[in-house]
């Protein structure tokens, strides 16, 4: 398997570096934590400039016709600065489910918005009792002539307080946890009967648990096919987990390099650390944790577009599986390589380090994607 990229990709890979390098340094993101919106429009609209909304959707609907590889190289750049706007949210998880469900009318409309930065949105699949089964689906929604009205809560909607729209996932028939039975509803986020609880993640970004109460919603909204929705709804979780993954990686490989530089520079007894031979074990040991990690980010974003579903699911969890330990690992290694400065709010580290821990929990943990790899392993 061939993991060099091509010229294209690697111009998109060093435009990526040199933007966050500029651009969105960690004093910039600060400020953009520290907003009143929490994020930034105006960032938002350059990458829109720069072709990464459309990266991955195909040229008739105004996108560059890439693929989860180019679309990984972004999410790679965008971790190594912690980046909060919604690229996965609204790019990765929203777009690519319209683009495999939506008829061409929701893809005209919804699509070229995305593209142009006009349009932001949510995937809103979790609730209380769901834990990492998406199947688990307790909010309604019941026919009424030819509408639909909607009644249950979400919960961890991702970058949902900044959404224009939702995207919900809903029973439309059956028993909660039955595999069928599941719909998936484009609403407005400001339609009746619909109330949002912003709050901050660990890592700055933002999230919303969302109340429904009979929200009525017409059968124009429907994404997909009637009773369906849980395959497409899989898919995409699949690949917003692969392109977690990449933003992993790079938030990784700046904790490496960002303490390698340290234990260079920092001094006791007159001499720098790093020649402390202890120290330089544990630093080799972050570079082999990130290089590894660095194979499987590449192997999940070779194999995501495979036909076998169970040969994805099998590489998406081997991936998630091994850099979320990983990422434990490197992010523990920095905070301890640096001290006490390594947890105080002035430093990076300690923003990565949270980075990173919400990294392991969403779309499933560690011990989770074990579990998954080997019951897909048996079939």
């Amino acid at each position: 398997m061939d993991f060099s990229l091509s010229d294209e990709q690697r111009i998109i890979k060093e435009a990526a570096e040199k933007f966050i390098a500029k651009d969105y340094t960690f004093d910039a993101r600060n400020k953009i934590i520290s907003s009143d919106e929490g994020m930034s429009r105006e960032t938002w609209q350059q990458f829109a400039d720069f072709g990464w909304l459309g990266i991955a959707l195909p040229e008739e609907v105004g996108g560059y016709g890439g693929s989860m590889i180019e679309t990984m190289i972004i999410t790679e750049a965008l971790g190594s600065a912690m980046v909060i706007e919604p690229f996965l949210s609204t790019v990765v998880m929203c777009a690519s489910l319209i683009q495999q469900a939506g008829n061409s009318t929701q893809k005209e409309e919804l699509l070229p918005k995305i593209i142009e930065g006009n349009l932001l949105l949510s995937l809103a699949f979790v609730e209380e009792q769901s834990r990492y089964n998406l199947a688990d689906v307790a909010t309604s929604a019941e026919k009424s002539g030819d509408d639909y009205v909607i009644n249950g809560t979400k919960v961890v909607a991702l970058g949902a307080p900044w959404a224009d729209k939702l995207i919900l996932s809903v029973r439309t028939s059956g028993n909660r946890t039955d595999t069928s039975g599941i719909s998936l509803f484009l609403i407005n986020k400001s339609a009746p009967g619909v109330t949002c609880t912003d709050y901050a993640l660990a890592d700055g970004s933002q999230g919303a648990n969302i109340l429904l109460e009979n929200v009525s919603v017409s059968k124009d909204a429907l994404i997909g096919e009637l009773d369906q929705g849980l395959t497409i709804l899989e898919d995409v979780i699949d690949r917003a987990t692969a392109a977690l993954c990449a933003d992993a990686l790079g938030a990784m490989e700046a904790c490496f390099k960002k303490t390698l530089e340290y234990v260079k520079t920092r001094k006791q007894f007159d001499v720098a650390i790093g020649s402390f031979q202890v120290l330089q074990h544990r630093v080799v040991d972050m570079f082999t944790a990130v290089e590894s990690s660095r194979s499987m980010a590449y192997m999940v974003s070779m194999k995501i577009n495979v036909d076998d579903a169970i040969e994805r699911k099998k590489a998406v969890s081997a991936a998630k599986a091994h850099i979320g330990k990983h990422a434990r690992f490197v992010s523990q290694q920095a905070v301890q390589l640096h001290g006490g400065i390594g947890m105080t709010e002035e430093l990076d580290i300690g923003h990565y380090f949270r980075r990173l821990t919400l990294f392991c929990r969403l779309f499933g943990s560690t011990e989770y994607h074990i579990e998954r790899f080997a019951k897909f392993s048996q079939i």
